[in-house]
């Protein structure tokens, strides 16, 4: 039998011996940033995307594995357990396959079969399914007891009956049998309810039906939704006599005169017990597989909004729109420092917009304002409108909308209460917005991941495996930006590889009571920042302040000697331009070098990549995102505009695209480009910048069509 570490090795085409090293480092308390960047040699360069995998399967078939030894030995202890079904359990590849194997010995709650036992009615049944030609009324005669409650001939035989019937339903071989049939050729069929409104949200599955192997994730999930809300009626069915069928072949001998009987169990059998679960069953591993899709999909939108280029180096002005409660306004400096708030009321009337224009540019030029960040939720429309009226004075300042989902979350949790105790709700909201325009990833790791709503139904999803996918996927971020250790706020030195909320702290107060830190082996003088920690965050915390360079890279404290080795190889000295430092490694011979300074080829090319440009931030390679001098609004879109925007959301069905007017524009799967798309995440990413041409308006219900595949090519 495989080995857990073939299995892995199989599944994710990798050698057996990285496989072996990822696990044992993972064992050993090593985190998956930390094993990516600085053990490449271990295990091959896999990625961080792989190696998340390869742990979520592990924890998979090690728990398959513990199962497997707890249901051995709870039928064990009954005396039941043979040889053959021992290399079944060992050999079942799912929980579910383990499950059926267990349930004939499982502890079941009093049923219809199990009634029928406690009468001693189990030889009865066992002689009637022999099916040798014995008259089953005749049979039962021998077992009529009205002291155990079998009154008459009829009590016998429906007895045996159910234990058949019960007996067929516990088959593993049947279940199986039948959940691939009911995957192949089942139809999920959905109705309304009688209450369901005629033009609801779910119409479209008012009367529904399609092949179960066809059905989509989004489907499913709206579906779910819908039967949650009591508007929709779905089921499951099979063509024909399809399953009957199947049972009764497994339950009837194939003699000349077959048994009524048996095959009347058969069919109770069926309708009764194996088909409702088995479409239970099938219906709960699609839900599983669309809530495994859409964990997967919200973590796909979220890696690249977390690693937007940020806008640095700009005092940054913050709009939270607002009717009632007015517009929200914070001037940040460029390193996120509060300089000024206000509130202005700009939608109350043209008097009152025109002293909002008045209080935002004294502001403008009272703190020199170069970017305006207006958040997209209520007013924005009215706010955008505003500010592109007034910066007709400012040629120098641009605005975008940035997406304020979770502000409000975090305007009012104890961090930012703690972080703004003079400032109410509002005005925190406003900083926030501000911020995200100039380091998107150091203020979003403040709100929890599934508020921040780049996904689909993420509220449906279980809330443990949600929170770990989208946990991981902000830990690879932080980490492959790096954190200034003498800047980062708690919120984000503790996603920081080894470092947990406890120790986020104490940097934060260590560096309060004792000044910057000036290198990085003073990160060791921290409270509760043991050896392991300091071994697993110190590659990823960044200390511009320190006079060794080497602390401002992400190159590891252990390969320090191997980097300045490097350095002497190539001939270069205090001072020089580093640049072209990889060009040098290459023209030197990688493998060669890698020799001389005693380490892998991998982490040398690492090395030489950080020289070149210390400090670097990865994110300044992308992009830049787009900021506006002007207004579009709705009525000014028209079919065949050719526009350029931002993707804000990838889902199932298409790509939600921010060009410039309040309502975001869909590009359906079909029309992102011309060859037929799994799905849309294979061309586009959150953040992207696309050239889109629209396709149709509807004012009426604020939807916009635009298509990918139709811009005209230069």
């Amino acid at each position: 039998m495989e080995s857990i570490c073939q299995i892995l090795a199989r599944e994710l085409g990798q050698k057996l011996e990285y496989v072996e090293n990822v696990v044992t480092l993972m064992d050993e308390g090593n985190t998956i940033p930390f094993i990516a960047r600085y053990r490449k040699e271990m295990h091959g360069a896999m990625d961080d995307t792989t190696l998340r995998t390869l742990e979520t399967r592990l924890t998979y078939l090690r728990n398959l594995q513990q199962r497997r030894e707890e249901v051995k030995k709870s039928i064990e202890n009954q005396g039941k357990l043979t040889e053959e079904l021992s290399q079944a359990i060992d050999a079942a590849a799912t929980m579910t396959e383990v499950e059926d194997l267990y349930r004939p010995y499982k502890q079941k709650r009093r049923t219809r079969g199990s009634i029928a036992r406690e009468k001693g009615l189990a030889p009865l049944a066992e002689a009637i399914f022999a099916q040798d030609g014995q008259d089953p009324a005749t049979l039962a005669e021998a077992f009529v007891d009205p002291e155990k409650g079998v009154e008459s001939v009829e009590d016998a035989l429906q007895g045996a009956s159910d234990i058949i019937a019960e007996d067929l339903s516990d088959d593993a071989d049947i279940r199986k049998a039948l959940r691939d049939l009911v995957t192949r050729r089942g139809v999920f069929t959905c109705k309304a309810a009688e209450d369901a409104e005629e033009e609801g949200v779910y119409q479209l599955y008012y009367d529904f039906n399609q092949p179960v192997s066809r059905m989509l994730d989004h489907q499913i999930l709206a579906i779910n939704r819908g039967e949650k809300e009591g508007i929709l009626k779905p089921a499951i069915t099979l063509p024909g006599n399809e399953g009957a069928a199947l049972v009764c072949r497994a339950a009837l001998k194939p003699t000349a005169q077959v048994s009524a009987f048996v095959r009347a169990a058969a069919e109770d059998a069926y309708e009764r017990l194996i088909f409702p679960s088995i479409q239970r069953e099938v219906r709960s591993d699609l839900s599983d597989r669309a809530y495994a899709g859409a964990i997967r999909n919200f973590a796909l939108n979220l890696k690249p909004l977390l690693m937007q280029p940020p806008v640095k180096g700009f005092v940054t002005m913050g709009l939270d729109p607002g009717y009632r409660n007015g517009c929200k306004v914070a001037v940040v400096d460029p390193t996120g420092k509060v300089l000024d708030t206000a509130v202005v009321y700009p939608t109350f009337s043209q008097k009152k917009k025109q002293e909002a224009i008045a209080v935002l540019s004294g502001l403008i030029r009272k703190h020199g304002v170069r970017n305006i960040a207006i958040g997209n939720g209520t007013a924005s429309r009215e706010t955008e409108a505003m500010t592109a009226e007034m910066l007709t004075a400012f040629p120098d300042v641009r605005y975008m909308i940035v997406n304020e989902a979770g502000a409000s979350v975090y305007s009012a949790s104890p961090l930012a209460a703690a972080e703004f105790p003079d400032y109410d709700v509002n005005l925190r909201s406003a900083v926030s917005i501000a911020r995200r325009l100039q380091d998107p990833l150091a203020e979003l790791v403040k709100i929890d991941p599934k508020a921040i709503g780049v996904g689909q139904y993420q509220h449906d999803c279980p809330q443990k495996e949600l929170d770990s996918a989208l946990g991981a996927v902000v830990e690879d971020c932080v980490n492959a930006v790096g954190v200034d250790a003498n800047t980062a706020s708690q919120s984000l030195l503790q996603q920081v590889s080894g470092l947990t909320s406890a120790t986020a702290k104490n940097i934060v107060a260590y560096r309060e009571e004792n000044g910057p830190f000036t290198s990085r082996s003073q990160l060791k003088k921290v409270p509760k920042l043991g050896p392991k920690a300091f071994e697993q965050c110190a590659g990823f915390l960044r200390i511009p302040e320190s006079k060794e360079l080497l602390d401002n890279t992400g190159v590891h404290p252990e390969s320090y000697p191997a980097a300045k080795a490097l350095l002497n190889l190539l001939g270069c000295k205090k001072g020089d331009n580093l640049a072209d430092l990889t060009r040098k490694l290459e023209a030197y011979g990688l493998s060669k070098a890698a020799a001389e300074c005693a380490v892998g080829e991998p982490t040398l090319l690492d090395i030489a990549k950080e020289l070149s440009k210390p400090g670097r931030d990865p994110r300044d390679e992308l992009p830049a995102p787009i900021l506006r001098k002007d207004v579009l609004e709705m009525k000014d879109l028209k079919p065949g505009m050719e526009l350029t925007g931002t993707v804000r959301n990838v889902i199932d069905f298409g790509v939600f695209v921010d060009i410039g007017v309040h309502q975001d524009g869909l590009v359906h799967i079909s029309e992102v480009c011309n060859r037929r798309l799994r799905h849309p995440s294979e061309m586009v990413k959150v953040g992207d910048i696309v050239k889109v041409v629209v396709l149709n308006v509807d004012e009426k219900r604020h939807r916009i069509s635009l298509s990918m595949k139709q811009v005209k090519q230069q």
